[in-house]
């Protein structure tokens, strides 16, 4: 399983197992690769990353969201909130990848994020890994 950290100004990629990544929060609230504040937006490609067209976008938070086809396995997710970390649940197992405020991340082919859960606390993650609420 690979998960890739994007990096310098989201346009790079590096594979280096698992990592998520962090931008600094803009004053301005401008939309990242078509992912408007305070959403979670998902991209089922990487060429709808680069296209700046997400898929599909979450922005309820506290409680566990199943995926729909637009998001489900997408390749890349994208945290636009400043302050809310994102459980990606993968698969039907009890892991899930945390995302950071304003990170993002991209999966192979290997990882199918199945379910989110968007936090209002904490507003770090712990690691790169979580244990998936049950609620």
């Amino acid at each position: 399983m690979t998960i890739r950290k994007i990096v310098s100004g989201w346009s790079a990629f590096a594979a280096i197992g698992i990592v998520v990544a962090s931008a600094p929060s803009a004053a301005a609230e401008p939309a990242v690769h078509g992912c408007a504040y305070p959403r979670v937006c998902f991209y089922l490609t990487e060429a709808q990353w680069n296209a700046n067209s997400p898929t599909a976008a979450y922005q309820d938070a506290d409680y566990n969201q199943t995926l729909g086809s637009n998001s489900k396995g997408a390749d890349v997710v994208y945290n636009s909130r400043n302050d809310d970390t994102v459980l990606l649940r993968v698969g039907s197992t009890n892991n899930a990848i945390c995302l950071n405020p304003n990170g993002a991340v991209d999966n192979d082919a290997s990882v199918t994020v199945t379910a989110i859960r968007i936090r209002s606390t904490p507003a770090k993650c712990s690691g790169i890994f979580e244990t998936w609420p049950s609620s």
